[in-house]
């Protein structure tokens, strides 16, 4: 198959790029999500498709969304960050823009796209664990994309590492996200300004003042200048991941871990923390080979790099 389209439909914007087929982006194009109703959406969806397939000829589309998609790669059963409940959305989209359309999770997509043209290269299992807002997952084993009997496995930032912890978006209490994920980074950061003013002295000044005014980029920029108070948010932060990746090893044994999302852009301040935690809880250690733990590759372009990709396989 030739040239495909895929697309990341996230909470605040659909991106979408024409993707050949040694996952590189030839033409790329983005609008705002809009969050009326899954009609609003679907037509953006189809605008763009159109938008690109003026310049180039396309053979299938693959749609990465965040949600619970069904096991036909169909329907969005659930997006909590979108309009969309049991919504048929390959056929939808499929009737606007007279092309085939596939239908993924977009963790599901993103840890594709590193196993065939990213961090994950040349190896047949792996765990992708995307760390940004919260935690997404999604899990290659023996060479191809697992995802569950009904469609939505990996979703791995709700497991329960604290009974009756922090309140969830899920729902539940304790999820893993709540501890290791941008919201719990900026959780830390302003819960230590707003009572260890002294200590968080540089976070408050970056934030205007404010402990709310501490943003998450705040954070990173005051860890690279080496202050002490953020430096121990990604401690706290690494830590979290570290476990959790030595509980998933536990259960997946992969080759290979692949970090990914906003917050892994802070490269080793997460991942130094996160690899000698691993190293530490991992179950057998010293009996056993460790999972190599790497940062993902293709940034902001994976979810519809392996969304355009997909569409090859139907």
């Amino acid at each position: 198959m030739g040239l495909t389209i895929g697309v990341d439909v996230g909470g605040t914007k659909v991106a979408a790029g024409v993707v050949d087929e040694d996952g590189q982006v030839l033409l790329s194009t983005r609008r705002p999500t809009p969050s009326t109703s899954p009609d609003d959406v679907e037509e953006t969806i189809a605008a763009v498709v159109t938008e690109l397939r003026r310049q180039h000829e396309v053979e299938a589309v693959g749609i990465g969304a965040a949600g619970f998609i069904d096991v036909k790669r169909s329907t969005v059963l659930f997006a909590p960050n979108l309009v969309w409940r049991d919504e048929p959305l390959r056929d939808d989209v499929a009737k606007r823009i007279d092309l085939p359309v596939v239908v993924e999770n977009d963790a599901n997509c993103a840890a594709w796209a590193e196993y065939r043209f990213g961090a994950g290269r040349g190896e047949a299992d792996l765990v992708l664990v995307t760390v940004g807002t919260g935690i997404g997952g999604g899990m290659i084993l023996d060479g191809k994309l697992y995802r569950g009997r009904f469609g939505i496995g990996a979703e791995f930032g709700h497991m329960q590492v604290v009974v009756d912890g922090r309140r969830c978006g899920c729902g539940g209490r304790g999820c893993w996200e709540q501890y290791c994920s941008g919201r719990a980074l900026l959780h830390e950061a302003r819960e230590i300004a707003d009572v260890q003013a002294a200590y968080g002295a540089r976070l408050l000044e970056l934030g205007g003042g404010e402990p709310e005014g501490i943003e998450s980029v705040d954070v990173t920029q005051a860890a690279l200048e080496g202050d002490p108070a953020a430096l121990a948010c990604f401690e706290e932060l690494g830590a979290w991941l570290g476990q959790g990746l030595a509980d998933l090893a536990a259960i997946l044994d992969p080759g290979v871990f692949v970090i990914g999302g906003g917050v892994s852009d802070a490269g080793d301040l997460l991942l130094d923390p996160a690899r000698r935690v691993y190293r530490q809880k991992l179950t057998g250690v010293g009996y056993r080979p460790l999972a190599d733990i790497r940062l993902a590759e293709l940034g902001n372009e994976a979810g519809l790099v392996g969304a355009a990709d997909l569409a090859r396989i139907r």
